[in-house]
This record gives structure tokens, sequence and C-alpha cells, in this order.
């Protein structure tokens, strides 16, 4: 009976790891086929490029290299098995807010929860909006403004599940509706994400963490600028000059992504934590690319600092305007409540400078 429970126990223990395996073999194949297939370069041919910014400082501040260290609410806009694990806090709920000054006046606002449901499962809702402003309505007859004025966003809403298959192996996924307008025109789809996250037993817990991002329809610009009043036989009299008419714009596709990435905690003690982490990433708008990253945590009882840095875009080269990023970030809990901060800056050479700032809670 010894020997049949040590089996039954070794197979268990396998589960995870070929679960992991398949899910793997999967990616890497889909991968290598979208890398075929876009041999031919598509960079910049894609709708809502707004899903490929980054939400929140602290992955901003990593370099976008957040795959597999995305946890709690600020994990349903990175990989969506994240929002199955706890916090920093030990917290399976959450919440955060997070608002960026990004590039040209325009604003980048995010919002997630996080709420524990059916035992160790896990729902969420997320919202992400970029915010591009008001603009002046300019003609050739009249190049320094109508008097009127106009506004762009795109905004994207989503809802997710995420739950443990084991106490080792977590995945997610995520429904979500997309929208751009601008003036009167606006383009809207559905979109699904998904991701697992496989924390290991090796090298103090190493995360290994992929996902699958944007997959779904084409977005096409409609409304009322597209309607027109044509003549549809111009060579002959008496027919209607003015027959109403609607222009058919062209579809684009999402920003479909592909990202594996990996945490590894180097240094582990009671108060200090020191972790480096990986991204590698194509989308179907771009060539494949790395982001790295690296995040020290002190934890001085009451009171959590953090301190991250960020290399985004790093086989690139020239082609971008800038890689590096930075920021920090405090924590505290009152009873089984947590609260934190967390603040990230971006420099670019010609656009500005980016900061952001959130908010969160764990409950």
């Amino acid at each position: 009976m010894t020997g049949i429970s040590t089996l039954m126990a070794q197979r268990r223990l396998l589960r995870p790891s070929r679960a992991a395996g398949l899910v793997l073999l999967t990616l890497l194949v889909t991968a290598t086929i979208s890398q075929t297939v876009l041999a031919q370069s598509r960079v910049a041919t894609s709708a809502a490029s707004f899903l490929t910014l980054g939400m929140g400082a602290r992955g901003s501040a990593l370099g976008h290299a957040y795959t597999a260290s995305a946890t709690g609410a600020d994990a349903l806009l990175w990989n969506p098995a994240g929002a199955a694990l706890r916090g920093p806090g030990g917290q399976r709920g959450s919440v955060f807010f997070s608002h960026a000054d990004w590039i040209v006046d325009t604003d980048l606002n995010a919002f997630g929860l996080v709420i524990p449901v059916m035992g160790s499962g896990a729902f969420g809702i997320s919202l992400a909006q970029l915010d591009y402003g008001r603009m002046d309505v300019r003609t050739v007859n009249l190049p320094d403004g109508t008097g009127e004025t106009f506004g762009a966003s795109d905004l994207v809403i989503g809802l997710t599940y995420a739950q443990p298959l084991t106490d080792r192996f977590f995945i997610g996924g995520t429904g979500k509706w997309i929208r751009q307008n601008i003036y009167d025109m606006s383009a809207s789809t559905m979109a699904f994400d998904i991701g697992f996250v496989l924390v290991s037993d090796y090298f103090n817990g190493l995360r290994i963490a992929a996902s699958i991002m944007n997959f779904g329809g084409l977005m096409r610009m409609e409304g009322v600028n597209g309607r027109v009043f044509v003549d549809i036989d111009p060579t002959h009299s008496g027919s209607n000059e003015a027959l109403p008419a609607t222009l058919e714009t062209t579809a684009w596709s999402l920003p479909l992504s592909f990202k594996f990435g990996t945490a590894l905690p180097v240094v582990q003690t009671s108060a200090f934590t020191l972790e480096l982490l990986a991204d590698a990433h194509q989308t179907n708008d771009n060539e494949l690319n790395v982001d790295l990253g690296t995040e020290a945590r002190y934890d001085a009882g009451p009171v959590a600092l953090d301190l991250r840095l960020g290399y985004k875009d790093a086989a690139l080269g020239d082609q971008v305007q800038n890689h590096w990023a930075v920021g920090g970030g405090l924590s505290t809990s009152i009873g089984r409540t947590s609260f934190g901060a967390d603040f990230g800056y971006i420099p670019f050479d010609v656009l500005g400078n980016v900061s952001v700032l959130d908010f969160r809670i764990g409950f």
C-alpha cells in the first residue's frame, strides 16, 4: 500500500507540470505559426493600439516585464490568471485605480476589481480609457479653426474569471468590449484574453507564465462623417443627384499578442526580496521583442517599500525613443486590509515624460 500511495502522490505532483507543458507547447506552436505568417512586416497596421500601452504604475515601471509577476486586480489588464493569485499582503480580493499623464497631454486611466468567488476562484471587472482631450476643428478654408471642437477616446471593459487548477497552477480568461471614437465616428468589437501562471518548487519559487491577449474581431469606423450624397448615374439627367450613401472604411485587426514571462526571486529573506523579471512577446503588428525588469522589496513590518527598474523593447534598439522606466511603491496593512500606492516614471526624448500613479486596496 505504501508503494501505491507514493506512486499516486508522484502522479499528482506531475499533473501541474504536464498541464503547464501542454499550454507552453500550444503557445509556442501558435507563436511560431504567427511568426511565419507575419514574416512580412506589419508594423503599425492594427486598430486599438492603446491595448499594448500597459496599464498601471507597477507594470510600467518594470518595463512591461509583468506577465509572471502581476497579481490581483492589477493582473486583469496584464495576465488574467494572476487574478487568482494572492497579492503581496496575502489577500485574495483587491481593487486598484490608476492614472497616467500620458504623452502629448493625453490621460490614461484604469480600474480593476477582483472578488473571491466559488471557493478558490476569482471574478474580476476591469476598465481602461485613453482620453485624447478636446481639439479644434480645422478646415482648408479655416486653418485657424471653425470655432468647433471634437474629442477622441479609446475604451476597454473586461470581465474575468480565474482559478487555480492545483495549488501551483493558475489559469484565467477575460472577455472584453473595445471601443474607439473620434469626432462622430466610432468602432467597436469583442475580444478575449487567456493566460496561465505556474509557481514552481525550484529557485525560490520561480514563476513561469504565458498569455494570449486581444484575440477578437475587426474594427471598422462608422458614423455620421461617413454619410455622403451621390449621383449614381451622372451621365443621365433626371435622376436623383443626391442619393444617401455610406462610405465603407477599411476594417483593421486588433493587436493580437503572445507573451511568455518569468519571475525569479534571486534573494528572499523574511524582510527583503529581490526579483528578476523577463518577458518575450510578439504582436501581429510588430516584431518579436523582449522586456526586462527588476523589483526590490523591503518589508519593515508596518510599512513595505518597493523599488523598480525596467528596460522595455530591448530588441528594438534605436527604433524606439526610450527603453528605461523607474518607479516605486509603499504599502501597509490595517487588520486584514492592505493599502498601497505605486508610482512609475517613463522619460521620452521628444514626446515628453510619462508619470503613472496607482492606489490599491487588498481585502
